[in-house]
């Protein structure tokens, strides 16, 4: 099936939200290459670390905790992180000052270990980041999920919006879009589908000229649950 004309999705998303301002309120802004180069490589730990808590949890829960995350890991500094013993990680694991859940503690070692290992080959893993093309962001998000620990699904590509990097985000309303224009078929992750969905947004950009986060969100508000 042909892809929608991205102006008809804007059209439907801008009469759901009131009006074509309404809808420019709410879109997110990527940031620059130069901006995402000045990222601290620790931040990125913070980062992933704070999302793989918040899956499966309420999101304020961790928000309201992450204070004692910082202190408990020391910032998240990249070398201290590789450096700490397997013994210490579970006795950080027992305290109070984070959320207890060994499993999720011991991703943070892996992918500080993740980061360290292509700062040490790019410069820094900010520039690896700001260096990956948006035209294969699907390309980094198997990268997260292959070399880092739980940072499948969503949790990479949810990571990588909050950070600044310019990715769409297969939401529930993003993947039911894109099931009922035919764009996508079988499961979410498989490489047809988010082939075919990166070719979509790729379609969409080259026509809008529109960063991938707000094509996404635009597709989002133009279906499901999230009328004015």
């Amino acid at each position: 099936m042909a892809l929608e004309k991205f102006s008809d999705i804007y059209h439907r998303a801008a009469t759901r939200k009131g009006s074509n301002s309404a809808l420019e309120q709410r879109l997110s802004f990527p940031l620059g290459q130069q901006e995402l180069i000045g990222i601290p490589d620790d931040r990125w730990l913070a980062m992933f670390s704070q999302k793989i808590f918040q899956s499966g949890m309420n999101w304020q829960v961790v928000r309201n905790k992450w204070s004692g995350f910082e202190e408990v890991f020391w910032g998240f500094d990249i070398e201290k992180m590789c450096l700490v013993p397997p013994e210490m990680w579970e006795e950080k694991a027992t305290n109070p000052a984070i959320i207890r859940h060994l499993g999720k503690v011991m991703t943070i070692p892996h992918n500080a270990q993740m980061i360290q290992r292509a700062a040490k080959q790019h410069g820094s893993f900010s520039r690896f980041i700001a260096d990956w093309p948006e035209s294969d962001i699907i390309g980094l998000w198997a990268y997260l999920k292959k070399h880092g620990n739980r940072l499948g699904g969503n949790t990479g590509p949810y990571s990588l919006r909050m950070m600044g990097k310019d990715t769409f985000i297969l939401s529930g309303d993003v993947e039911g879009y894109l099931r009922a224009y035919q764009i996508i078929d079988g499961g979410r992750d498989t490489r047809k589908s988010l082939q075919a969905a990166q070719e979509a947004f790729n379609h969409w950009q080259e026509e809008s000229g529109r960063p991938l986060c707000q094509i996404s969100q635009i597709i989002a508000y133009s279906v499901g649950d999230n009328r004015v």
